[in-house]
């Protein structure tokens, strides 16, 4: 899936800083070793670029007097992350005001020019001058224990990339693993959440404390009323409603058995969800509701799947239940380019050691093995009324589930890598898929439930867990990785 699908979270785009340090001491005494260092510089800043990325590059920084500008100038740009090269020794009075003055986390990257000193050929320069001005552009590692020990003794959270300043995989993964993180943080701080109704009465695990997502990632909570929604979807003209049809048609499987006026009612409230998630500007969207026997907020909340469907698909991901925390998880998974559709586990097959995970809806139709199926339901388990689901298996291959939890008023991430994998499911208009664990379903049932998330949690493709961690980092968040 491409990375970041949704672009109303973003009001600008991420901002990195970038400097190398030096020692100013050094210009005079090596001839050449600036313009080399700087030019090295310049092949980070190189790393650094892609699209939708804006790299403030302060260029070498090398005494007290440019790193008090240069911290103003990063805390001015409004960086998200900061990049710091490590290019030869530096004094980490060179380092802190820029980095103290920006006030946000700091990769240092511990980056040589080349795998190794050719030794022969250095020691047959002869010019001993000459010798130890190449020798020190080879010392990116030195005076990293300094830099490490005073963000530490100054509660900077700093983190580290060791490696070659070219041809290293490593290096590159680390960096764009990083940037992403940086990214969805990005993304998560400015994301409107809609919630709209109550919780499921009595699933005590599901109850958010909606201050603590507000601190932990930087969602603005919206709340809105389902009266809004009524008042939208009466407004839509027939041609939306068509226009909603042939949308849901192209989309999704629809089953021959679907009653046609089903599908319009879904068509209809799809419409006017669509329309409510634009004019709220929402990221994302949390909703239950239950309302009484045969009033237009049942006809309403009794059609709403195919629409969320829609809504996850298209970068707005949508938990049902009203559980927050699991909205959360979905939009960090969506805002990957991994998708992230809700999801729980209900049983084990341990025949075949798998965990069988699914829900009643909504699916990430993106993130589907095949064409999401629309089924019809006569009752829709422990909601009310009945109307059309989607039944879907998340795509085979690599799966990565993750869960947002709140445990005395702190959020903390847990997360899991896995398998889905072909085989038998359930044809009962839900989504339903087969997955496996490298430790064994029953083990990493008891291992998921151990550290007590909620029941539900967010399933997407590929293996994220390293960039799911940079991105726990770079918030502060406690991570658990069980799988």
């Amino acid at each position: 899936m491409k990375s970041g699908s949704d672009s109303r979270a973003a009001h600008r785009p991420l901002r990195v800083g970038l400097f190398g340090i030096g020692l100013d001491a050094y210009w005079p005494q090596f001839e050449g070793l600036k313009d080399r260092l700087e030019g090295y510089v310049g092949v980070v800043a190189g790393k650094l670029a892609r699209p939708g990325v804006e790299i403030v590059n302060l260029g070498l920084i090398d005494n007290t007097a440019k790193a008090l500008e240069a911290g103003d100038r990063l805390r001015a740009e409004n960086v998200d992350l900061i990049f710091l090269y490590v290019t030869t020794y530096a004094l980490s009075s060179t380092v802190l005001p820029v980095v103290r003055r920006a006030g946000v986390p700091v990769v240092v990257l511990n980056l040589q020019p080349e795998r190794a000193i050719d030794y022969a050929e250095f020691n047959r320069m002869g010019d001993r001058t000459k010798m130890t001005g190449t020798w020190l552009a080879y010392c990116a590692a030195c005076p990293v224990p300094e830099l490490i020990n005073v963000f530490h003794r100054s509660g900077i959270r700093a983190y580290q990339v060791t490696g070659v300043l070219r041809d290293d995989p490593h290096v590159d993964a680390e960096i764009d693993d990083w940037i992403e993180a940086a990214r969805v943080a990005h993304v998560m701080a400015h994301n409107r959440l809609g919630v709209m109704g109550h919780y499921y009465a009595g699933m005590l695990d599901i109850y958010s404390d909606l201050t603590a997502q507000s601190a932990a990632f930087g969602t603005i909570i919206d709340f809105m009323e389902i009266d809004e929604l009524a008042e939208i979807r009466r407004g839509l003209s027939a041609a939306e409603v068509d226009a909603m049809l042939a949308r849901i048609a192209l989309e999704f499987d629809i089953q021959p058995d679907c009653d046609p006026a089903e599908l319009r009612r879904a068509a209809a409230t799809a419409a006017a969800l669509v329309k409510l998630a634009d004019q709220r500007q929402l990221g994302s969207m949390a909703y239950f509701y239950t309302s009484v026997p045969d009033h237009e907020h049942e006809d309403l909340i009794s059609s709403v799947i195919l629409g969320c469907s829609l809504l996850t698909a298209a970068g707005v991901p949508v938990a049902g239940e009203y559980e927050i925390k699991n909205a959360q998880a979905m939009k960090i998974m969506d805002a990957f380019g991994a998708g992230g559709s809700f999801t729980e586990y209900y049983a084990i097959d341990f025949d075949d050691d798998i965990v069988l995970m699914g829900h009643d809806g909504p699916g990430h139709t993106k993130i589907a093995e095949g064409k999401t199926k629309v089924r019809p339901l006569q009752v829709y388990h422990g909601k009310v009324g009945k109307g059309v689901s989607v039944e879907m298996s998340v795509r085979h291959g690599p799966v990565t589930l993750l869960s947002v939890i709140e445990r005395a008023g702190k959020v903390e991430l847990l997360v899991a890598e896995g398998q889905s994998v072909p085989g038998p499911i359930l044809e009962i208009g839900n989504t339903n898929s087969r997955y496996r664990f490298d430790m064994g379903a029953r083990s990493f049932v008891e291992a998921w439930n151990s550290v007590g998330p909620a029941h539900h949690c967010a399933v997407g493709l590929g293996h994220i867990a390293g960039r799911i961690a940079k991105l726990a980092r770079l918030l502060d968040l406690k991570i658990t990785q069980v799988a």
